[in-house]
């Protein structure tokens, strides 16, 4: 039988959390809410989005500080056989981020620019399954076919599931700039990102209702009890046997000699008791013997026998043992960190006043994670303390546009393109699973137009398309095809303050996977996923 918990989490919530590719979050500011497009940035969040376009703004200090809050549904629908209930199954997953923050600071002297920034460039929430997930369940539920095989029948089981992880990818950006000429800036910086993911589980109180009598009259099929205590009755049924056999294999051996042919019914006059001929007997019975061979078993037959029952006695002893230990109470209770570092090169050309395009590539991040197991709670060896995996976030290439053909109105699009089919998704470096088909791409549109001389209205669309294949897809990891709206304002305070309100609500294509356990599976992934943004971008002077 497989562990009964498999926690595949090493991408559960280090995923991107809204746009960006499959690790890469590219939702950094309330403008980019609003927008859904901001590649080719010339104001304070292009310290992220575009660092050779600060330049654009400038002498001076100037700063933006964000936040948004964003809120995720998983739902994955199972349909196996095993799982309690009418199938498919539903288990939902809730993500939230009460805090995500951007906060970005740029100076700029003459032709040179100076900037810096932090946020969550991967990860930045916790995911709580309340009940579990399909892998998990389908584990226990998979209790019913074994115990209905080895002959111990059983229709119901339970456990007291839950898994809760959390993760961030926190990115600190220094950028440096410079000023070609009116038409051409560009700049180069350095990312360095620290990760650390945090995983609390447990799977508890595993039961089942075994008929069974054999390990106990309370095995009779209606009452529900720990699959451990049940396991360990066996455990401890099997023990006696195996010693009985050896025991008494060992006592009858010594009688071969002179009373080998005399039946074990008589065998008082080869000195058995009345205790030894029927316990062995019972060994005999216990060993698959019938009524009749018993009867006629003389006690060289019945020494053959005990010879041959005791290592199956052994074997099955060991097997009970190895699933009493299997369905025992497993926790978990462990972190993986590490750091990694992102080159970034960056172009804006602007070719005429109303015209700004702007090219970045970040360079693939290196990353490896160490595992530290808390508290020994390491889930049954599902985290193994000081293992390392791989995590690194892939190479990507981001162009963007923005036009105004009337002062009022800003056009703006994006397209992005990650280098996935680059990265070693599987984590492993001794495993080679192919995950990725297709690089990842990433595209949208946007307009804002100015109402007033203080307040701007906006709207925006995003789309992706990922290139995953279905080993890549699973209850705890999956990507689909999105469509992503995006609007809110910006309000012009003062000649120092301007204040963005956005919000986003993001479309996700149905993920299906068909698969066999035990019985053909066909499982389905769905996600909703909705934020509200807020940020003040502060000039302090050109």
């Amino acid at each position: 039988m497989r562990k009964l918990l498999t926690l595949l989490a090493g991408i559960l919530i280090t995923g991107s959390l809204l746009a960006g590719g499959l690790v890469t979050n590219n939702n950094q500011s309330a403008m980019f809410t609003r927008l859904q497009n901001r590649n080719a940035s010339t104001t304070v969040d292009a310290v992220f989005f575009n660092p050779a376009g600060l330049t654009k703004l400038g002498n001076g200090f100037f700063a933006s500080v964000n936040n948004q809050t964003i809120f995720q549904t998983k739902t994955v629908t199972n349909d196996y056989v095993f799982l309690s209930g009418t199938k498919p199954r539903e288990f939902v997953g809730k993500v939230k981020a009460p805090v995500y923050p951007g906060v970005y600071v740029a100076y700029n002297v003459g032709k040179l620019s100076f900037s810096a920034g932090l946020n969550p460039i991967g990860g930045g929430g916790g995911a709580t399954y309340a009940t579990g997930l399909p892998s998990f369940e389908s584990q226990a539920a998979e209790l019913k076919p074994l115990l209905t095989s080895k002959g111990m029948t059983t229709t119901l089981y339970s456990a007291d599931i839950f898994f809760e992880g959390s993760s961030l990818y926190f990115g600190f950006q220094g950028n440096v700039g410079y000023k070609i000429n009116d038409m051409i800036s560009v700049a180069a910086g350095l990312r360095v990102v620290s990760a650390k993911n945090a995983y609390q589980g447990y799977m508890r109180g595993i039961s089942v209702n075994p008929n069974y009598p054999a390990f106990g009259a309370t095995y009779n099929g209606t009452n529900m009890v720990l699959a451990k205590t049940f396991f360990n009755s066996g455990v401890t049924l099997m023990t006696g046997l195996y010693n009985g056999a050896t025991g008494y294999q060992t006592l009858l051996g010594t009688k071969l000699a002179t009373y080998g042919s005399t039946l074990l019914t008589d065998g008082a006059t080869a000195g058995l008791t009345p205790t030894d001929i029927g316990t062995v007997q019972q060994l005999l019975g216990a060993a698959g013997q019938t009524p009749a061979q018993i009867g006629a078993a003389t006690l060289t037959y019945a020494y053959g026998v005990l010879g041959f029952a005791a290592p199956v006695f052994a074997s099955n002893r060991d097997e009970l043992s190895g699933y009493a230990a299997k369905t025992s109470d497993i926790e978990v209770d462990a972190e993986q960190t590490g750091l990694g570092y992102t080159p970034i090169l960056s172009v804006n050309f602007s070719p005429m006043e109303n015209l700004n395009i702007a090219v970045k590539y970040e360079f693939q991040t290196k990353l490896n994670l160490t595992t530290n197991v808390l508290d020994g709670k390491n889930g049954a060896g599902i985290y193994v303390q000081d293992s390392v995996s791989i995590a690194d976030l892939p190479a990507s290439i981001m162009a963007g546009v923005e036009f105004r053909p009337i002062d009022r109105l800003m056009l703006a699009g994006s397209f992005n393109y990650y280098f996935d089919k680059n990265v070693d998704y599987d984590g492993q470096a001794d495993v080679e699973i192919n995950k990725i088909d297709n690089n990842f791409l990433e595209y949208g549109l946007g307009a804002e137009y100015g109402v007033t001389e203080k307040l701007r209205l906006s709207l925006g669309w995003s789309g992706t398309i990922t290139g995953v294949n279905e080993n890549y897809l699973s209850d705890l990891t999956y990507s689909t095809n999105t469509n992503t709206l995006g609007g809110g304002l910006g309000y012009r305070i003062n000649d120092m303050f301007d204040l963005n309100i956005g919000g986003q609500y993001t479309f996700y294509q149905e993920g299906t996977k068909s698969f066999t356990r035990l019985a053909p599976i066909t499982e389905t992934y769905n996600k909703i996923t909705w934020l509200l943004a807020v940020g003040l971008d502060i000039y302090f002077g050109k």
